[in-house]
């Protein structure tokens, strides 16, 4: 009988298949499962097809309905072992599978996949341009170095050719080997080829350092050498289980071309890994703490912190997750926490208690007490920015502080008689807040980091999610929580996704990621169309690079290069004479996706840019009979309902299904979130970009549909995606 084999794209595929067509997957699976494998080849119903344009004569296809065709490796021995690849509609499936080719990596045993048809014209197109530059990036490297570290012909050709590191980013998986990119990533960064050896090919198992002198691993072998991609299918209940388990088990995958980051043996100080949307940076901040917790000591605690509570109680379930029952036991040496909860403990635990975090409302109200006694040119706004953006964010302790400071990030100048004024009002704001036994949070976080400093560090490790956000003050209690030394920080976050005003210099605080930090490009959450369209929000938008100020001339962050291998339909955006018109469309919406494409009601989500719009969403979703649920009261993935949230709620999750609604002339940008621009320029145009990131955010929550609408005029910031 045939035995069958899941690769982790044929996974991504089924669960984003609409509930009908995964029916028909399993159906086709458990016929498959039921026949020899000659009955196979000779069912009709079946249709085990071999194609003709392949490029590897292995590769097959079978009927899954009259749309959906599912990939196949066949065994070329008598293991009768078959691999499903991909499951697509028909054309892309046919596509896909003739431009690839399955191979055994000469190294690690392992089976790996390659776009052959894009490698050979990348091939052709390098070999012309390396011409005119005598030196090669890996020239130093003889082809017998290479071939013992698993680099295969075709991809030495290309090595080759390669004059630049950026030659060989353009050929990153999925169109070369993951495995074999990696060896020549690490290589092109000056690490010994012994390092190579020791860091990633002998973790595989591989003892025998030669090619000559390694047995031959046939295609059997290699399939169940690759754990972390492919699972076989070892009985009738497998892919039940696959369908029935909760999405968030398949959230904590691994892609091979994400490893190399998560279980990089050792970083010799701080180091950052980005990437845009979906491309699965929490991923690999989780599997990094799981790496940290297997090779340190006993001894060693870790700190895993992200911005919000709803994101650190959603990283404590998928870190729990992750471990397993084996590893429950290390959950005891990981603290995962927000940095804000962090700094009200650590104030707490040393004197006894920690002031009230101020609400914004009662900021403003604290400001105006503070300017009382004085006429001043400046708003409540401003005061507070200033005091958060500038003395928080140094650190500033005293007048001859603020009076010599860089006011970076501000356009307003400020002369030393108005400084001396303002460091009055802001002395008088917080000595109002200590009577009060009131702080606002960046206050909170700067006592911290005071306190801190002082005690000594608490972790060996500090591994940080979302890191765009966090403020040069949180940054500091970070950096006071772990010694500088060896794998001290490792963060991960997208300054496309920074929706407050934080931007920080990490070097300035002694976190240097130069020279240890990677980017990622694929997305593997949401489809290429709303990747597109998500992006096209941004366009021209100055989005600066993650830790790294205007002071730092860090230049610019761009998409350009993000992509996904997922295809679907193109985001609806649609505007609607009221807002009762377009709250019947969300209904009908919502429904198409229910009851029609077979999508849980817990898959879909509704998010607005504020909270009444979340109250009156979830009351019309009730009254028409769709269970509905707010997030912000934190609902546990067994809780039935389509999710409504504000659009910073949004952060950090995902859904199959997104409706973000209201987006209309007057909401995005909130003219109250945003500076005038004659008070301050440049804090204009920062305020600006938060709700662009804002928006940018919220859509790329989708990961199969995505609809945008709006009552009356819509927003400006539609205008880069308008019809």
């Amino acid at each position: 009988m045939p035995r069958l084999a899941l690769s982790d794209d044929f996974v991504a595929d089924l669960i984003s298949l609409q509930r009908p067509v995964q029916k028909e997957v399993n159906d086709a699976i458990q016929m498959f499962g039921s026949m020899t494998v000659p009955q196979l080849h000779a069912s009709k119903g079946m249709h085990l097809e071999k194609l003709e344009r392949a490029r590897d004569p292995r590769i097959r296809t079978i009927r899954i309905t009259k749309f959906y065709r599912g990939v196949l490796l066949a065994p070329d021995d008598s293991s009768e072992l078959f691999t499903l690849l991909r499951v697509a509609p028909h054309d892309e499936a046919i596509n896909w599978a003739c431009k690839r080719a399955y191979s055994v990596n000469g190294a690690t045993g392992a089976l790996e996949v390659r776009n052959v048809e894009a490698l050979e014209q990348m091939e052709t197109y390098f070999e012309t341009k390396s011409v005119a530059t005598p030196a090669r990036l890996f020239e130093r490297h003889s082809d017998t170095v290479l071939r013992d570290l698993g680099i295969d012909d075709q991809v030495l050709r290309l090595a080759r050719v390669c004059v630049t590191a950026d030659d060989l980013t353009v050929m990153a998986p999925p169109m070369m080997p993951a495995d074999q990119y990696e060896v020549l990533e690490y290589l092109a960064a000056d690490y010994s080829v012994e390092d190579v050896w020791e860091q990633l090919i002998a973790p595989r198992g591989q003892t025998v350092r030669t090619a000559e002198d390694r047995p031959t691993v046939t295609l059997a072998e290699a399939i169940l050498n690759t754990p972390n991609r492919i699972v076989e299918v070892t009985g009738p209940g497998e892919l039940e289980r696959i369908l029935t388990e909760d999405l968030t088990r398949w959230r904590i995958f691994l892609h091979p071309a994400q490893r190399r980051y998560a279980y990089h043996p050792g970083f010799n100080g701080p180091s950052q890994v980005t990437g845009g949307p979906g491309t699965g940076k929490t991923v690999v901040a989780l599997h990094r703490v799981r790496h940290l917790l297997r090779a340190g000591h006993d001894g060693d605690r870790i700190l895993l912190t992200t911005f919000t509570n709803a994101m650190a109680a959603a990283l404590r379930d998928s870190l729990a997750l992750l471990l397993g029952e084996a590893d429950a036991h290390l959950l005891e040496r990981v603290d995962v926490t927000t940095v804000d909860s962090l700094a009200a403990r650590v104030i707490r635990e040393t004197r006894g208690r920690a002031p009230r975090p101020l609400s914004a409302a009662a900021e403003k109200s604290a400001w105006t007490r503070a300017t009382a006694r004085e006429e001043l040119p400046w708003t409540e706004q401003f005061l507070s920015q200033e005091f958060r953006n500038v003395v928080l964010a140094q650190g500033l302790r005293t007048p001859e502080d603020y009076l010599r400071c860089v006011r970076r990030g501000r356009g307003t100048q400020v002369g030393r008689v108005q400084r001396a004024r303002l460091w009055r009002v802001m002395e008088r704001f917080t000595t109002d807040l200590a009577s009060r036994d009131s702080a606002t949070y960046t206050q909170l976080c700067d006592q911290a980091a005071r306190v801190l400093a002082d005690s000594g560090p608490r972790y060996r490790h500090v591994v940080v999610d979302e890191a765009q956000d966090l403020h040069p003050a949180q940054w500091r209690v970070l950096r006071a929580c772990v010694s500088p030394q060896s794998d001290d920080i490792f963060l991960v976050g997208d300054p496309h996704q920074r929706i407050y005003d934080s931007r920080v210099s990490l070097r300035s605080l002694d976190i240097q990621v130069r020279g240890r930090s990677s980017r990622l490009r694929l997305n593997y959450r949401s489809t290429e169309e709303i990747l597109r369209w998500s992006a096209a929000l941004l366009d021209g938008q100055p989005v600066g690079r993650l830790g790294e100020d205007d002071d730092d001339d860090g230049g610019r962050d761009s998409l350009r290069g993000y992509r996904s291998e997922l295809h679907g339909r193109i985001p609806a955006a649609r505007g609607y004479a009221s807002q009762d018109e377009e709250l019947r469309a969300l209904i009908e919406q919502i429904r198409t996706w229910i009851d029609h494409d077979g999508v849980k009601p817990s898959e879909v989500a509704v998010c607005g840019r504020f909270n009444t719009l979340v109250d009156t969403v979830i009351t019309r979703l009730r009254r028409e009979g769709i269970p509905a649920v707010a997030v912000k009261d934190d609902p546990g993935p067994g809780a039935s309902g389509v999710r409504v949230a504000t659009m910073h709620a949004m952060k950090g999750l995902e859904f199959r299904c997104v409706a973000v609604v209201g987006v209309a002339s007057g909401v995005l940008p909130f003219a109250h979130q945003v500076t005038p621009a004659e008070v301050d320029a440049v804090q204009h145009q920062s305020d600006l970009l938060a709700e662009h990131c804002l928006l940018f955010v919220a859509c790329t929550r989708a990961r199969d549909a995505l609809a945008i609408s709006w009552s009356g005029q819509r927003s400006p910031m539609l205008d880069p995606v308008a019809d």
